[in-house]
């Protein structure tokens, strides 16, 4: 006759099950709760209630690590509401620069009152750049940094509504696309000796003598990354800042005069057909080495105020001051931090 095969009492069943479910439960949870996006309240200050968009999405120049920095300087100094997005692999929800094609929550520009890019050789799907679009198309301000002269790169094949933005576009009226529709220059060439010569900031005197509200507090800027050659931003362009070359890559560096002066920031309008008038400041600075710049980051900060229209609230001496730890990678390709999350940018 055979043994009786025991079973385990049914409150151990009932615990195990339980268990199942909750780890289950739990794991599901974590996955619906993972950031694709960072979102920083604003504080107290003048930019209470008005929300800024930042777009991270360059594999060269670290946006992934300057633009949170500055989130946090403009919500808690300044009182903005900000958001960050960033290029995501969508197989495994990781930040990942060179990854052309992913920037969730472009609907974040939907209620934007300015946004914030630093983008380069993007080809996003038709459902995330149509945000963009329409956020030019209703005339809002723009800040655009770097790489964003060449922040489109779509492939000769593509049949998309967008495609006109491509940085060497002949669309009639978008030819050099973007970025010389909208900022006044698309890439042409690096001026500067790439990684080998920086860039000295030189406040244009005609500015500095109007007292431009925008270059408040700004005297010394000094850049690892080197000068674009800038050969046309249009006739209603007003040039900030030029850049002279630096014989080296320290803030001691002499100046090479024998390289002329480029812009390296200034401020112009643009228009979209059929859309309304809407303002720009733009810098071939801003990579996340830059930002170290105390001046750099005054002058954007700046430059946002002065994109919300509210010039006369420009501070005489912004705070600036980095919020936490900020350690940038230096500039380069696929250099970045690997296996990063959104919530790693906190």
């Amino acid at each position: 006759m055979k043994a009786p095969r025991e079973t385990p009492p049914t409150n151990t069943l009932l615990r195990l099950a339980l268990l199942i479910i909750f780890a289950f439960g739990s794991s599901l949870s974590i996955a619906q709760q993972e950031k694709l996006m960072l979102h920083f309240e604003g504080g107290d200050g003048p930019g209470q209630g008005k929300k800024i968009v930042l777009i991270a999405g360059d594999d060269e120049y670290r946006s992934e690590e300057g633009l949170p920095m500055l989130a946090k300087i403009l919500s808690t100094h300044h009182g903005f509401t900000t958001t960050v997005l960033f290029p995501i692999h969508p197989e495994n929800n990781e930040v990942v620069p060179n990854y052309k094609s992913n920037i969730p929550g472009m609907e974040a520009l939907e209620d934007a009152d300015l946004a914030i890019i630093l983008l380069r050789f993007r080809e996003l799907p038709d459902e995330q750049m149509r945000y963009f679009d329409e956020f030019l198309k209703a005339g809002k301000p723009l800040l655009a940094l770097r790489t964003s002269t060449h922040a489109f790169n779509y492939s000769a094949e593509s049949t998309s509504p967008y495609a006109k933005y491509h940085w060497q576009s002949k669309f009639p009226g978008w030819e050099k696309g973007f970025g010389r529709k909208i900022l006044g220059e698309t890439w042409v060439a690096h001026h500067g000796h790439h990684a080998v010569e920086g860039t000295r900031g030189l406040l244009d005197g005609i500015q500095d003598a109007t007292n431009n509200p925008i270059l408040n507090g700004v005297q010394d800027i000094w850049a690892a990354s080197d000068v674009y050659t800038v050969t046309s931003i249009g006739d209603d362009a007003s040039v900030l800042i030029h850049g002279a070359s630096t014989s080296g890559m320290t803030p001691e560096s002499p100046i090479n005069w024998k390289k002329s002066l480029m812009p390296v920031a200034w401020t112009k309008s643009y228009a979209l057909e059929g859309g309304k008038k809407g303002r720009v400041f733009a810098s071939t600075m801003g990579a996340s080495v830059d930002l170290l710049s105390e001046d750099l980051r005054r002058l954007i900060v700046n430059a946002t105020y002065w994109g919300l229209d509210m010039g006369p609230q420009i501070p005489e001496m912004a705070n600036v001051s980095i919020v936490g730890n900020y350690e940038p990678t230096m500039f380069g390709f696929d250099n970045f931090q690997k296996g990063m999350k959104v919530s790693d940018f906190e």
